[in-house]
C-alpha cells in the first residue's frame, strides 16, 4: 500500500491526544479515545494487506503474523527489558512481582485481560501499574490473530463482494453489541476484543467501501471528521461510560478523514505531525511508564509534566530509530525459524524471566532490598480467609453459609462490608486464645441495607438474613459492625474530594443512616455487647504506591505517611457528626481508629515497621490486629468503670442502710 501521508498525521493526532491525557487529563478530558482512532487505522492497513493479498491469491497467514511480529515485539520488548533493570533496583518485592506478571502478559498479547480482572482502566491503581498501556496492543494482536482466519476462511465459502458485505454488517453488529455489554460489563468491555473488533472493523469497511470524491467535497468529509474527532477529545470524558455509543463519534471521525483521502491537507504535509506519526508507536509505548514515574513520586508540577512529554517524543524517536527500523520483513520461514526469528526469541526471553520474578515473589533476595523493606512487604496482606469467607458478588444470597473461625464455640459476630473482612480475622485470633470462635458476615460493596429491599441495594436481602441468623444465635453475645461509610453515603472516587456530592442523594443518604442505627439499635437489644468502628482512614494511594514512593527516595519506610488529621476529618465529617449526635444504647461502644492509625496530625500508611493496609482502605491483617486490640482494651476500660460504678453504687447503698 502506498504510504498515505493523511493516516501518519491522523496517527500523530491520535498520539498526542492519549499522551496529553495520560500526563494531565484537564487538557483533552477524551484523550484516550486516541486509541480508539489507532483501531480504525489499524483495521484499514490490515484489511487493506490481506484483502489485496487475497485477491491475488498471495495471502500468507505466516507471512502476516511475522510482519506484524517485526513492528511490534522488538520496542515492546526493550521497553519491558529496561522496565525489568530498573525495577531490579529500585521495587519493592510486591511491585517487582506485579511488574513480572504485567510484563509476561505483555509480551505474550494478554495483558487485556489480566488488566481487566485487576481493575478499571480509569481506577486511581491503575496509574500504579508501569505496562497498563500494552492492553491495547494485546486487543490489536487479538484480532490480527482472528481476522485473517475468519477472512481466508470465508474465502473459500464466498465471493470478494459477499466478504465485503459481510465485513460491514459483522460492523454494524459489533457496534450494537458493544454498546449493551459497556452497560452490562462495563470493565470488561473496555478492555476485550468482542467490544472493540468493530472499531477495527470499520477501518476495514474505509478500505473495502472507498468514497469517491470531487475535492471539494472531499475538504467538507474531512472537516466533519476533524470535528468529531476534536468533540469527541474535549467533551467526553472518563465520566462517560466507554466504549459504549459514544465511541462511534471518534471512529466515525476517524472512517470520514480515511474516506477523504486528501493528500494535501493540514494534517498529511504538517513536518511536525509526519515526524510524529512516524515515531507514534515508540512515543506511545515509553509515554506511560513516565507518566506512572511522576506519579510514583508525587510529581505534579507543569514544569516537570512538560519535561515528561518531551522526554517521550525523544526515547520515541530513539525507539524508532534504533529499533523499530531495524527489523526488516522476511518472508521465507523454515524449521529454524522458532529458535532464530529474533522477536520471538524476545517473547521467549523476556515472557520466562518476568514469569521467573513473578513466582519468585519479586525476587526479595536483589542487594537492593533490605531487611526492612522485606518484612514491610510480607507484612502487606489480605485475610487468608477473604476468598472463602466473604462474598464478592451481587449474586450471593446465603448468610447461613457465613465462616465460623477457628473455633466453634461461637460467642462474637461480625457484620459489614469488605473492610470488615480483616477485623474479623484478627478478632478470631484473638478470642480464640479463650477458646472462643465468632462468625463472620461480610459483603463486597454492601451498604447498610438492615430492613431494605433489593430495590435500595444488592445486599439487602443478606443483610436481612445475617441479622436473622446472629439474632437466633443464643451463644453470640458480641457483635462487631464495620462499613466503609464514605464509600457508600458519597462514593468512593477520590476525585470526589473534597466536592463530596452527587453519587448518592441526601434522602439515599438519610436511608442509609437509619438503616444502620436500626442494625445497632436492633442488635443491642438482643446482645450483651455491639462495637461500632467509626471510619478506618483512607489513604488515596495504595500502600505499594506510598511505599515505592519512599523507597525511591531513599527514605525511612518505618513510618509512612498516609494522609493529613485534616482529610480524614473533612471526608468522614457526615458520619462523624452522626454518630456523635446519635444517643445509642449503653451498650454500644464506638472505636475510633484514630487512636491507632494516627497521631495528633498525620494518620499513617506505615507506621512503627507495621503496614496498616494491603491496598488504599482495607486495613491489612497486622492493621486489624491493631483495631482489635484496640477494641478489648476500650471493652477492658468499660467493663472496669462498670465495676467500679456498681461496687460505688452498693457501697452507697450499703451506707444508707
Amino acid at each position: 500500500m502506498k504510504f498515505r501521508k493523511d493516516l501518519n498525521g491522523l496517527r500523530a493526532i491520535a498520539v498526542i491526544a492519549v499522551v496529553f491525557f495520560h500526563f494531565n487529563a484537564a487538557w483533552l478530558p477524551g484523550g484516550f479515545a486516541g486509541v480508539d482512532v489507532f483501531f480504525v487505522i489499524s483495521g484499514f492497513l490490515m484489511s487493506g494487506i490481506i484483502f489485496r493479498g487475497l485477491e491475488n491469491n498471495s495471502f500468507s497467514i505466516t507471512n502476516f503474523y511475522v510482519s506484524r511480529a517485526n513492528r511490534i515485539v522488538p520496542a515492546l520488548a526493550v521497553l519491558c527489558l529496561v522496565l525489568l533493570v530498573l525495577g531490579w533496583f529500585y521495587l519493592a518485592p510486591m511491585q517487582y512481582k506485579a511488574l513480572g506478571k504485567h510484563a509476561a502478559s505483555s509480551i505474550s498479547f494478554l495483558s487485556n485481560i489480566i488488566y481487566w480482572r485487576e481493575a478499571g482502566y480509569f481506577d486511581t491503581s491503575s496509574h500504579a501499574k508501569w505496562l497498563l498501556h500494552t492492553w491495547s496492543l494485546s486487543v490489536e494482536w487479538q484480532f490480527y490473530i482472528i481476522y485473517p482466519l475468519v477472512l481466508v476462511t470465508m474465502k473459500r465459502f464466498m465471493s470478494y463482494q459477499v466478504m465485503k458485505w459481510v465485513v460491514l454488517a459483522g460492523s454494524v453488529l459489533g457496534f450494537a453489541f458493544c454498546i449493551v455489554a459497556t452497560y452490562k460489563w462495563h470493565n470488561s468491555s473496555y478492555y476485550l476484543l468482542p467490544t472493540r473488533a468493530w472499531e477495527m472493523m470499520i477501518g476495514g469497511v474505509a478500505y473495502l467501501f472507498p468514497f469517491n470524491l470531487k475535492e471539494k467535497n472531499k475538504v467538507r468529509l474531512e472537516l466533519v471528521g476533524i470535528i468529531l474527532l476534536l468533540f469527541s477529545l474535549v467533551f467526553i470524558s472518563k465520566d462517560n461510560l466507554w466504549p459504549g455509543y459514544l465511541a462511534i463519534v471518534p471512529t466515525f471521525g476517524a472512517f470520514l478523514i480515511i474516506q477523504s483521502q486528501r493528500s494535501n491537507s493540514v494534517i498529511a504535509n504538517s513536518f511536525l505531525l509526519q515526524r510524529i506519526g512516524l515515531w507514534s508507536y515508540s512515543i506511545y509505548l515509553w509515554h506511560w511508564p513516565i507518566v506512572v514515574l511522576l506519579y510514583t513520586l508525587s510529581i505534579n508540577d507543569y514544569s516537570y509534566v512538560f519535561l515528561g512529554i518531551l522526554f517521550s517524543v525523544l526515547l520515541g524517536f530513539l525507539s524508532h530509530k534504533y529499533i523499530e527500523s531495524k527489523f526488516k520483513y522476511r518472508k521465507e520461514i523454515k524449521l529454524s525459524f522458532f529458535y532464530t526469528y529474533k522477536p520471538l526469541l524476545m517473547i521467549y526471553v523476556l515472557g520466562g524471566l518476568s514469569c521467573i520474578i513473578f513466582f519468585y515473589n519479586g525476587l526479595s533476595i536483589r542487594p537492593s532490598i533490605n531487611a526492612n523493606l522485606i518484612s514491610v512487604t510480607s507484612m502487606i496482606k489480605a485475610s487468608p480467609y477473604r476468598s472463602l469467607c466473604h462474598s464478592e458478588g451481587a449474586d450471593y444470597r446465603k448468610s447461613k453459609d457465613a465462616c465460623t473461625y477457628f473455633n466453634e464455640n461461637v460467642t462474637w459476630a461480625t457484620v459489614g462490608d469488605s473492610h470488615s473482612v480483616e477485623l474479623a480475622y484478627a478478632l478470631a485470633e484473638k478470642i480464640n486464645e479463650n477458646n472462643e470462635g465468632i462468625k463472620h458476615f461480610s459483603f463486597s460493596g454492601c451498604r447498610p441495607s438492615y430492613k431494605k429491599t433489593e430495590e435500595f441495594s444488592k445486599c439487602a436481602e443478606w443483610t436481612n438474613n445475617s441479622f436473622q441468623e446472629i439474632a437466633s444465635n443464643k451463644k453470640i453475645n458480641n457483635v462487631l459492625v464495620n462499613y466503609r461509610y464514605s464509600g457508600h453515603l458519597f462514593g468512593s472516587n477520590e476525585d470526589n474530594f473534597p466536592n463530596l456530592p452527587n453519587k448518592n442523594t441526601e434522602y439515599q443518604r438519610t436511608l442509609t443512616l437509619e438503616s444502620l442505627d436500626k442494625l445497632i439499635f436492633d442488635l443491642s437489644a438482643i446482645k450483651e455487647q455491639v462495637f461500632v468502628f467509626k471510619p478506618i482512614p483512607e489513604l488515596g494511594l495504595s500502600i505499594s504506591h506510598l511505599l515505592s514512593k519512599e523507597h525511591l527516595f531513599g527514605n525511612s519506610i518505618m513510618n509512612v505517611k498516609g494522609v493529613d488529621v485534616s482529610y480524614y476529618n473533612k471526608r468522614n465529617s457526615y458520619i462523624i457528626k452522626h454518630f456523635e449526635k446519635t444517643t445509642y444504647p449503653d451498650n454500644v461502644t464506638l472505636i475510633d481508629p484514630k487512636a491507632v492509625f494516627c497521631d495528633k496530625k498525620i494518620c499513617y500508611a506505615i507506621k512503627n515497621g507495621i503496614p496498616l493496609y494491603f491496598d488504599d482502605d482495607h486495613p491489612s491483617v497486622e492493621g486489624a490486629k491493631l483495631l482489635i486490640n484496640e477494641l478489648m482494651t476500650v471493652r477492658d476500660l468499660k467493663r472496669s468503670s462498670f465495676e467500679v460504678t456498681q461496687e460505688r453504687l452498693i457501697g452507697f447503698q450499703l451506707t444508707q442502710f
